[in-house]
């Protein structure tokens, strides 16, 4: 593999992969439902890794959520030791996405400056 490649991006990669599989077929938590994991990001020395998500539905039951998820996170991190060729599995820590609502607050911001100079 090339440097400009790392193990943590790799093995960020198939953290995603096998999250994503496990949650959606193994996990039976009602809280755990309607909701993208959207990044995984694992530190250089591959003890942590940050996974953020976004729920599909409105963000009203993002605390019911992220207890869900917290909750399960020491049972994925022990099936991901199961699957992952690794000596250390990192810690599992559950963030949420907040990109999506940044974007849509600056494209409206950007259409009111629209609308502002056009009226000018």
């Amino acid at each position: 593999m090339p440097k400009d490649y790392p193990r943590s991006l790799r093995i960020a990669e198939q953290i995603h992969r096998e999250i994503a599989v496990m949650l959606r077929d193994s996990i039976n938590d009602p809280r755990v439902r309607d909701f993208a994991i959207t990044e995984v990001v694992v530190n250089k020395d591959l003890s942590t890794a940050k996974v953020y998500y976004t729920p599909y539905t409105d963000t009203d039951h993002r605390a019911q959520l992220q207890a869900g998820l917290d909750s399960c996170a020491a049972h994925l991190r022990k099936e991901l030791g199961r699957v992952l060729h690794v000596r250390c599995i990192p810690k599992l820590t559950f963030h949420f996405d907040d990109t999506t609502e940044r974007s849509t607050r600056l494209e409206e911001i950007l259409i009111k400056e629209k609308h502002n100079n056009i009226s000018k």
